[in-house]
């Protein structure tokens, strides 16, 4: 079976790696010397170093070349990337994204985008749950959600990714796999500004604990099954991504307590971090649908430099006693 993934970053990388032991991959890289770089040398050192990209992986900067005759696209791009892809892909080629995040300006999930790129008769999903690149392109074992609103297609493609150490469920649950993935790197900055304040392992599992429960509270009024934030999209995803060292958007956090300012702590990252783009568009869905999200609301504050961390953490723990819900 012929698959096409479709970004070079780490988790395109990692996935393609993975993939080729079972199916013919290409990997399409936007840059024509990136690419070049990667078939020649079979590394990819600024996403994902000390990974071999294996030789039955073609990789190539052809859109067409890259697309043709498959039976999937995995789209690996950034969320600010993922229209402009879309664009230029017919639409009946059957895709997946296995990005998080909500557009900055728009606010819009990623079906939301593919929706309005490509319609509503394309077949089109989402891949999330907890996978950190490096551990995946080891064959380390990671379990995943794929979903889409179509059934069958959600089956058939979760098919195709599924195999080795990389087991994969199905789900029709779209929003709330894309809801779960795109909160939880919210939550992951600011449990990140927990530890890096040194604020202690019970302090980041309450931060970890009422996250959730905002991820829920969101999920709720979109429409989200209860089932699917408590599983891997959700629940997973969200402890890996705010307590595993290999977490930028933790990383973020930590380094925001430690006094560094946020453009330096991008310009070093070398990588996207999701929740630093879409903080602000979660806050603002929030307040359009009347929900309460303190911890969205003090990471907001934080990274617009309305508050200081310590002073964030100061806000939260002086909120006025509550019911637990």
């Amino acid at each position: 079976m012929r698959v096409a993934v479709l970004g070079a970053g780490a988790w395109g990388t990692a996935i393609a790696c993975v993939l080729a032991a079972r199916h013919e991959v290409a990997l399409w890289a936007r840059d024509a010397q990136q690419a070049r770089t990667l078939a020649q040398t079979r590394r990819n050192e600024r996403y994902l170093r000390g990974i071999e990209i294996p030789a039955a992986v073609t990789v190539t900067s052809e859109l067409g070349a890259a697309t043709a005759g498959i039976s999937l696209a995995l789209v690996a791009t950034p969320v600010a990337g993922l229209r402009d892809v879309l664009k230029k892909l017919d639409a009946n080629t059957p895709l997946v994204w296995l990005c998080k995040g909500f557009e900055q300006g728009s606010g819009a999930l990623p079906h939301q985008i593919a929706s309005e790129i490509l319609g509503d008769k394309a077949r089109y999903g989402a891949l999330s749950g907890p996978s950190f690149a490096e551990e995946v392109a080891r064959g380390l074992p990671c379990a995943l959600t794929l979903a889409s609103r179509d059934a069958e297609f959600a089956r058939e493609a979760a098919a195709i990714v599924h195999g080795g150490r990389l087991r994969v469920y199905y789900s029709t649950d779209l929003v709330g796999v894309e809801i779960g993935g795109a909160v939880k790197n919210v939550m992951a900055i600011a449990a990140g500004i927990s530890d890096g304040l040194g604020l202690g392992m019970n302090a980041r599992a309450a931060l970890i604990t009422r996250g959730l429960a905002e991820i829920a509270r969101l999920g709720a009024a979109l429409g989200a099954q209860p089932e699917t934030l408590m599983g891997l999209a959700g629940a997973g995803d969200l402890i890996l991504t705010a307590t595993g060292d290999l977490s930028r958007n933790r990383k973020v956090g930590v380094e925001l307590a430690r006094g560094k300012s946020l453009n330096d702590i991008l310009k070093d990252l070398g990588h996207v971090a999701e929740g630093v783009r879409s903080a602000k568009e979660v806050l603002n869905l929030s307040r359009k649908k009347t929900i309460e999200m303190p911890v969205t609301q003090a990471v907001n504050a934080v990274l617009e430099g309305k508050l200081k961390p310590a002073e964030a953490v100061e806000q939260l723990l002086a909120r006025d006693l509550k019911r637990e819900g």
